[in-house]
C-alpha cells in the first residue's frame, strides 16, 4: 500500500505546471514589470542602509571628542527616509501582486468551470464531486496565495543577493570569498530537499481531495446515514480519512520546516568565518570598523533572501502540486467534437431505432450485447426490465452522452454520430430519477429549459404537473424561492417540478428515467395521462419499475441483459406469461 501511496504521489510534470504558471503570469507582463521594477527601487533604497550604518559606525570610532554628532545624525536620518521608502515601495509591490493574484485566480477558476461544461458524462461517472470541488477552491487558492506573496519574495530576494554581493565585494573581496564558501552547500541542501518534499506536497494534495470528496458524498446522504443510525460508523470512516489527510499534511510540513533552520546553521557558519577573518584582517589593518559592520549588514542581507527562499520553498512545491492537479484537469479529453460534416437535427419526426447495438462503459465489459429496438414517432415507449438490464444505460446512448461500440442509434433515420451533438440533445426533454433544482424562484426553475417562457405557460405546465396547488399554498407562489438543492421543498415535489420543466420544454421526444418514482400511484397516473395529453404526436420514452403506471404504453420493452427478451403492449405480453408476466405479478404478490 505504501508503495503504491509512493507512486500516485510522484510529481508527472513539475517544469510543466512551472511553464503553464508563469504563461498565466504573462498575461499581466506589464503589472509583472512594474513590480520588477518597484522591487529594483525598493531594494536599491534598502542596500544603501549597511553603507550608510557603517559610515555613521565609522565616524563614530573616531573617539571621545573627535566624532561629529552632525554627520552622525545626517547618516541616521538618511537611513530612515531610504528605509521608509523601501517599505513604501514593498507595501505598492504586495498590493499589485495581490491584485493580479486575484485576477489569475478569477481566470484559472473560470477555465475549470468551462472545462467542466465541456467533459463528458464519463468523467464525473469516474471522479468525487468533492475532489473537483477542491481542484477549484482549495488547489486554485493554493496557487493564488503563492503568486501573491512567494514570486514578490523570489523577485525581491534575487536583487536583495545580486546587490549585496556587489557591495560585499566592493568593500572587501577577501571578505567577499569566505561569506560564498558556504553558498554551494546551501544550493546542493535545498536542491536535496526539493526531491524530498515535492512528491509529499503532491499527496498532501490529493489526500485534501479525497478528504473533501468522502465530506460531499456523507452530506448527500445524510438523510439515510441518519434513517440507518449509521453516524459512529460514518465518523469512524472519516477519522480513517482525516488521518490520512493529517498525516500528509504533516509529512509535508514536518520535513519542509527543517529547511529553513539547517539553512540558517549554514549561513551562520558563513557568518562565524566571516568574523574570524574580518578581525584577523582589521588587527592587520587591512579593513576599519566601519567596513566591517557594514560587510556583517550585506553579508546578512545576502544570506536572509538565502533562508527566505529556503523557507518559502514549502509552498513553492504546494502550489506547484495544486497546480498539477488543476492543469491535469484541463488537460483531460473534452467531449468529442461533432463529425466534421455532422449535420443539424431540425423538423424532428421523432422515429428513433437502435440496430444491433453492443456497448460497455469499460473495454471487455460489455453491458449491451446485441440490442435492437425501434420507436415510431409519436409513441410512447416504456422500458422494464430488472436491475442492472440496461435500461438507463440505453437512455445514455439515445442522448449520446456515450456512443455505441458496435451499430447504431438513429433519429428519424440519421446516424445520431452524424448530428450535431446540441441539436440532437435539444429534440429531448429529459426528466431524472435524480431531481436536480437550483437556489432561484419557482418560476425560474420550471422555466428552466425556455427562456421566454410566459407565466401563463409556466402555471399552465405545472398544472399539468399536479404541482400548481402546493405551489399556490405558499407564500409567494410563484416567486418563492428555493434553497440550494431544494432544501426546503419534499423531494417529491422537487420530481414534480423537474416533470413541469419537461412539460413546458418543446421538444418533439421526451425521456422519462423513473421521474415519478417520489409521487403516489394516484398522482403518477394522473401525471402519465397528463403528459399523454400534452406531449401528443411526440415519442416518449419511459423507464419505469411500477408496471401499473405503463398499461397504455404503445410498447413495452422488457430488457435483460442488455437485451430485448421480450417486446409487446401490456396484454400481449401478459398473455405470454413470460418474462414480463412474472414480473407483473411480482409486484402484486
Amino acid at each position: 500500500m505504501a508503495r503504491r501511496d509512493s507512486i500516485m504521489s510522484k510529481p508527472k510534470d513539475t517544469r510543466g505546471a512551472l511553464r503553464r504558471l508563469l504563461r498565466e503570469l504573462g498575461q499581466f507582463r506589464l503589472l509583472i514589470a512594474l513590480v520588477a521594477a518597484m522591487c529594483l527601487c525598493s531594494n536599491v533604497l534598502a542596500l544603501l542602509g549597511p553603507s550608510l550604518a557603517g559610515q555613521a559606525i565609522q565616524e563614530a570610532a573616531a573617539g571621545p571628542g573627535q566624532v561629529n554628532f552632525e554627520r552622525v545624525t545626517a547618516y541616521a536620518l538618511r537611513m530612515l527616509l531610504t528605509y521608509l521608502g523601501s517599505s513604501l515601495l514593498t507595501i505598492l509591490i504586495h498590493m499589485t501582486m495581490v491584485n493580479v493574484s486575484k485576477r489569475v485566480a478569477r481566470r484559472m477558476r473560470q477555465q475549470v468551470f468551462d472545462k467542466l461544461m465541456r467533459l463528458p458524462v464519463g468523467y464525473f461517472d469516474r471522479h468525487q464531486a468533492g475532489d473537483i470541488i477542491s481542484r477549484v477552491s482549495y488547489d486554485i487558492d493554493v496557487i493564488s496565495t503563492c503568486m501573491a506573496t512567494d514570486v514578490v519574495s523570489i523577485l525581491t530576494s534575487t536583487v536583495t543577493v545580486a546587490g549585496s554581493l556587489v557591495m560585499m565585494l566592493s568593500i572587501s573581496p577577501p571578505l567577499s570569498a569566505v561569506a560564498l564558501v558556504t553558498v554551494p552547500l546551501s544550493i546542493g541542501y535545498t536542491a536535496h530537499m526539493r526531491k524530498q518534499t515535492q512528491p509529499r506536497f503532491v499527496k498532501r494534495s490529493r489526500s485534501y481531495g479525497a478528504m473533501n470528496g468522502f465530506v460531499e458524498e456523507m452530506l448527500s446522504g445524510q438523510k439515510t446515514i441518519l434513517a440507518y443510525a449509521h453516524e459512529e460508523a460514518v465518523d469512524e470512516r472519516f477519522a480513517g480519512v482525516n488521518q490520512d489527510a493529517a498525516q500528509a499534511y504533516y509529512d509535508a510540513d514536518s520535513l519542509g520546516v527543517t529547511i529553513g533552520p539547517t539553512m540558517g546553521f549554514i549561513n551562520n557558519i558563513g557568518l562565524s568565518l566571516i568574523a574570524l577573518l574580518g578581525s584577523i584582517l582589521y588587527m592587520n589593518g587591512l579593513i576599519n570598523i566601519g567596513a566591517i559592520s557594514s560587510f556583517v549588514l550585506y553579508s546578512r542581507r545576502f544570506s536572509g533572501p538565502i533562508n527566505e527562499i529556503a523557507n518559502i520553498i514549502n509552498e513553492l512545491f504546494s502550489a506547484l502540486a495544486a497546480a498539477e492537479r488543476v492543469f491535469g484537469l484541463l488537460d483531460e479529453e473534452e467531449e468529442l467534437t461533432d463529425r466534421e460534416k455532422a449535420q443539424t437535427l431540425a423538423d424532428v419526426r421523432g422515429d428513433v431505432a437502435l440496430d444491433h447495438v453492443a456497448f460497455g462503459y469499460e473495454p471487455g465489459r460489455r453491458i449491451i450485447h446485441d440490442l435492437s429496438l425501434k420507436a415510431d414517432a409519436g409513441r410512447l415507449i416504456a422500458i422494464v426490465g430488472p436491475t442492472g438490464a440496461g435500461k438507463t444505460t440505453i437512455i445514455n446512448l439515445l442522448m449520446r452522452f456515450y456512443d455505441v461500440d458496435e451499430g447504431a442509434v438513429t433519429v428519424d433515420g440519421h446516424d445520431v454520430r452524424d448530428l450535431t451533438r446540441r441539436s440532437l440533445r435539444g429534440a429531448y426533454a429529459m426528466v431524472l430519477q435524480d431531481t436536480w433544482v437550483f437556489r432561484g424562484t419557482i418560476f425560474e426553475n420550471i422555466a428552466y429549459g425556455k427562456e421566454d417562457a410566459t407565466m401563463e405557460e409556466v402555471v399552465a405546465a405545472a398544472k399539468a404537473a399536479h404541482i400548481h396547488p402546493f405551489i399556490m399554498r405558499l407564500p409567494e407562489g410563484y416567486q418563492t424561492v428555493i434553497s440550494e438543492d431544494g432544501g426546503n421543498i419534499s423531494k417529491g415535489q422537487k420530481q414534480l417540478l423537474t416533470i413541469a420543466r419537461a412539460m413546458l420544454y418543446r421538444s418533439p421526444m421526451l425521456i422519462l428515467d423513473e421521474a415519478t418514482s417520489n409521487v403516489d400511484t394516484g398522482t403518477e397516473r394522473a401525471i402519465q395521462k397528463a403528459m399523454r395529453e400534452l406531449m401528443w404526436g411526440k415519442t416518449c420514452f419511459v423507464i419505469a419499475h411500477r408496471l401499473s403506471t405503463i398499461q397504455n404504453a404503445d410498447r413495452i420493452l422488457v430488457v435483460s441483459d442488455g437485451d430485448v427478451a421480450e417486446q409487446g403492449t401490456h396484454a400481449e405480453l401478459m398473455a405470454k406469461k413470460g418474462m414480463y408476466y412474472r414480473l407483473y405479478q411480482a409486484q402484486f404478490e
